[in-house]
């Protein structure tokens, strides 16, 4: 099959690991969710080849990084290069869930291909509108 389509919930229950890559198949990059509960505090890791970028999906996490940290909520950002440790936790009083996608050797230049002459205008429907004049 060339596609999947699952949710977190249905993944797992509970606190702990969701593994994405694995249940929809992803072998390009690694994927996995999180589900924190309320005051639980995140091991310090580092990894040795891949980057992370964490997504906030629901809760705050609390990232530890270089000495500082960041509250980031929902449909927050946080990118840590792979060798740089980091700690992230759940410092309030309800659960969190954070989405992660690790990865190594660089970005792979924009390879979109339309698959017909009348998805132009779909996608430039996303585009900004120029303002009128």
């Amino acid at each position: 099959m060339s596609y999947h389509v699952s949710s977190i919930g249905e993944l797992g229950d509970g606190y702990g690991f969701r593994k994405i890559r694995a249940a929809l198949g992803v072998t390009a990059f690694g994927v996995n969710a999180l589900v924190f509960p309320p005051q639980y505090t995140g091991p310090e890791h580092y990894h040795d080849h891949q980057d992370e970028l964490y997504f906030v999906h629901r809760g705050t996490a609390t990232f530890a990084v270089d000495g500082n940290e960041h509250e980031v909520g929902e449909g927050g950002l946080v990118h840590v290069e792979s060798t740089t440790p980091r700690r992230v936790s759940n410092k309030t009083d309800e659960d969190l869930v954070i989405f992660v996608v690790g990865g190594k050797g660089g970005y792979v230049d924009r390879d979109g291909q339309l698959t017909g002459p009348e998805e132009l205008e779909r996608r430039q429907g996303l585009s900004p509108k120029e303002a009128s004049a």
